[in-house]
């Protein structure tokens, strides 16, 4: 019989403030620390951020991304959808495989917002995981049949941002 520390549960992060890559990362951390292996897919990013870097010098961490960039300036193509769903099948394999402690899905809930990636597939992938391993996703506009998925979800919600008052995102802050 398996006690509550061998099952791995899911979490979602998601809504319109800052800090829920932050969070994840934030876990990961956290896992690498006690001795897990941490897989990170990172939906829709597609350039290296400092969030990516850590990776190099940090033992038992490995992050991949399966995106061109933000559709902040333009609408997604076939390319957007072709590394979506090749993101889902390599993450999908990590949360199945039984070698990562942790797998975070960052900015999952925008591929599928975006209709990057169906809905059912992205379920059927989390509830294919190691019993062990521990799922996250992040990201805004999680669909509520997500939600009621998980055994954790969190809501960042904005209060206020510096960005309203034209201050741009910084190096090390913000990403």
């Amino acid at each position: 019989m398996c006690s509550h520390q061998d099952k791995g549960y899911f979490h979602i992060y998601t809504g319109n403030g800052k800090g829920k890559t932050t969070a994840a990362f934030g876990l990961a951390l956290r896992a690498v620390m006690a001795g897990k292996t941490v897989y990170i897919g990172q939906f829709v990013k597609g350039i290296e951020y400092n969030e990516t870097k850590w990776a190099a010098y940090v033992p038992g961490v490995e992050i991949h991304q399966f995106g061109r960039g933000c559709f902040i300036e333009r609408e997604p193509c076939e390319e957007d959808v072709r590394l979506a769903e090749a993101g889902l099948m390599a993450s999908r394999e990590a949360l199945e495989c039984g070698r990562y402690d942790l797998v975070i899905l960052d900015e999952l809930t925008i591929a599928l917002h975006y209709k990057l990636l169906s809905l059912e597939a992205v379920k059927e992938a989390i509830c294919a995981r190691a019993p062990h391993t521990e799922a996250v996703a992040t990201g805004r506009y999680a669909p509520q049949a997500l939600i009621d998925m998980a055994d954790i979800a969190t809501e960042m919600k904005e209060l206020r941002h510096y960005y309203t008052k034209g201050v741009l995102a910084r190096d090390g802050i913000d990403h």
